[in-house]
């Protein structure tokens, strides 16, 4: 296939930002079509089933597979997921210090050692091992079938920036329940 062949896609990252620095992200991701796997709301609260409680699980997880990672507060809504992941500094010196060695290797010709996680290898890390479970969901436990994929090919991010923002997302996700009715992945929004 040439490049020609291929959709043309543009990325939503920030082109000059490093998503390895430390700091705080928060990150929403949604399922392929919107798909209502994940459980449902019911007077405001989420109640997720099984396969909303292994997303969850997914998600508590990571740190134990990403040195120097943290989660923050997260949510699983029913067709979408809410969280904050935050990148140490000292994880980040590291990183600095990799790349450094990074460039001279390259400039010698030779392969680059790794520099640790970017929000893209924990999302995608996460991804994976929520589809590979909810397919075993599927075979040995009825779960819905999903079309095609599980989740939308990107996902969202707003890097927190200050004290400030942090209480913006810790109140956006404690409060996205409460929301349902309001909120743009909800396929319902605005039905009479």
């Amino acid at each position: 296939m040439d490049g020609e062949d291929l959709p043309n896609r543009r990325s939503i990252r920030l082109k000059a930002f490093d998503y390895a620095s430390p700091g705080a992200y928060f990150v929403t991701i949604v399922t392929h079509h919107r798909a209502m796997l994940f459980g449902r709301i019911n007077h405001g609260e989420m109640r997720p089933n099984a396969a909303g409680r292994m997303v969850d699980a997914a998600w508590q997880s990571l740190p134990g597979r990403f040195n120097g990672m943290e989660i923050g507060n997260s949510i699983v809504m029913p067709n979408h997921f809410h969280g904050i992941v935050i990148l140490h500094a000292d994880v980040g010196a590291t990183l600095v210090a990799a790349r450094e060695r990074n460039a001279a290797v390259v400039r010698a010709g030779t392969s680059p050692a790794p520099t640790g996680p970017t929000l893209g290898d924990i999302v995608g890390a996460f991804k994976s091992l929520v589809t590979r479970a909810y397919m075993r969901g599927v075979r040995n436990e009825g779960w819905p079938a999903f079309d095609g994929r599980l989740w939308q090919r990107n996902y969202y991010e707003h890097i927190l920036r200050d004290e400030a923002d942090w209480h913006r997302a810790h109140r956006y996700i404690d409060a996205n329940p409460m929301n349902w009715d309001l909120d743009e992945e909800n396929p319902a929004r605005g039905a009479p």
